[in-house]
């Protein structure tokens, strides 16, 4: 077979170089690619990022089933365009991926179906918003309703902090959040208490199939200091996903929430991304939807899943996941973002990066890996920076602390300029 991945990040590289390893699978395209993938002999690049263009691009090559990475291709309609086309393809509709693209319509649709989420206000008007910041007070969440690359949502300390953001998402824009219909919105929310997790989930609309658990770490800096980004590394399994806190999570968010996409006329297809705050007593509320996997989430738990993914995600793309069994390594997988200078406000590219180890060979030990996100390979061949999150160094170990000790074993070779990266990844688990 032939396959083709959408999307440029690490969750891509993880999931191309997944399935490239299939038996079944001949080739593996990836549209359009990174420098990671570029390098990588089993996997070839495509400069094709038009939703119309992949969809000729899938027909023409013969492509036996596409799976869909990041959020915008999603947003934009591209299972759709595919579908109409009797193209497979892996990922929700456009309407169903509105629970990611718009923050404002989730916590709407879970309030309509019971599920546990935090109280919340949605306003366009930039004075009512801040009026609801003096009346509830700090700490406070604001989410921008519409992409926003993993950076729209501000956790203010302060309730200056909190008029800083509404200004940045109603008025300035500075994060280039992509606006719905409805124009510009934010989502106002209480600050839960408790320990996040991401809780994901694969479907074809009837069947879902829970992934491992993970968790990962948003703020830039140790200690979990500093602002909210996409992700500066993740871990999984998850501790604190217990098996109570697992079928509370299955049965309280999940099941309801791809019967009442269902119920509402956009059954959900695809990967699912609860992202949960879990209170001391266990009791998980839902924090966010991702219509997609998690970015850095997908690099360690691909990692840890030793089933045949081809087969896997033509099962769901079939409607068959009820015949699905995945199979996991029991170790535990750490990975750790490096980050490009200025991230994530403004992040720098063009920065050369020395100290890559080679691609792996076909066949060869993937009990560590450096998975690209942020680059491209210059004239002359080499890697570049080429967006905020860079690189994402992962490996496996028989425990959080030996995963940990080797990922950033494999990570201190690698040099670039203006490099962040967290020193604490995996320090929640390490603490229980």
């Amino acid at each position: 077979m032939k396959l083709l991945v959408i999307g440029a990040g690490g969750r891509e590289h993880a999931l191309a170089r997944k399935l490239a390893r299939s038996p079944r699978v001949q080739q593996v395209y990836v549209a359009p690619g990174n420098g990671g993938t570029a390098r990588d002999a089993h996997l070839r690049n495509v400069a094709l990022t038009d939703v119309l263009a992949l969809a000729e691009f899938a027909r023409d090559a013969g492509i036996a089933l596409t799976v869909v990475g990041p959020e915008g291709p999603l947003a934009a309609g591209v299972v759709d365009a595919f579908r109409q086309r009797g193209l497979a393809i892996v990922g929700p509709t456009q309407a169903a991926a509105r629970l990611e693209s718009s923050k404002a319509y989730a916590k709407a649709f879970m309030q309509r179906h019971g599920i546990p989420t935090a109280r919340h206000e949605t306003y366009s008007d930039a004075a009512a918003a801040h009026a609801h910041v003096e009346r509830e007070g700090a700490p406070i969440v604001v989410k921008a309703d519409g992409l926003a690359a993993g950076k729209g949502v501000v956790v203010a300390t302060t309730n200056a902090e909190a008029h800083e953001a509404i200004d940045h998402m109603l008025l300035d824009n500075p994060l280039g959040v992509q606006h719905n219909a409805e124009g510009a919105r934010v989502v106002i929310e209480e600050f839960l208490v408790g320990e996040e997790a991401s809780f994901i989930v694969l479907t074809d609309g009837s069947h879902v199939l829970p992934l491992a658990s993970s968790q990962d770490h948003k703020r830039l800096r140790d200690g979990d200091a500093g602002p909210n980004t996409g992700g500066m590394g993740a871990y999984s399994p998850a501790p604190v996903v217990t098996p109570n806190v697992h079928a509370r999570v299955m049965h309280e968010i999940i099941l309801p929430t791809i019967a009442g996409m269902a119920r509402e006329g956009a059954p959900f297809t695809g990967f699912l991304y609860a992202g949960l705050m879990i209170d001391a007593e266990g009791r998980p509320k839902t924090v966010e939807f991702n219509a997609r996997l998690g970015d850095p989430e997908a690099e360690v738990i691909l990692m840890r899943l030793k089933s045949d993914l081809a087969e896997v995600l033509l099962h769901a793309a079939e409607g068959t996941l009820d015949r699905v069994e995945l199979q996991w390594d029991r170790r535990t997988a750490l990975g750790v973002v490096m980050a490009a200078h200025g991230y994530p406000q403004a992040p720098r590219s063009g920065d050369l990066i020395e100290g890559l180890p080679p691609p792996l060979a076909e066949g060869a030990d993937a009990d560590a890996m450096v998975f690209h996100a942020g680059t491209a390979l210059d004239a002359e061949g080499r890697v570049r920076t080429h967006g905020g999150r860079v690189l994402c160094v992962s490996a496996l170990g028989e425990s959080v602390r030996l995963a940990q000790q080797r990922a950033y074993a494999l990570l201190r070779p690698i040099r670039f300029e203006g490099a962040q990266w967290r020193s604490d990844i995996g320090h929640r688990a390490l603490r229980r």
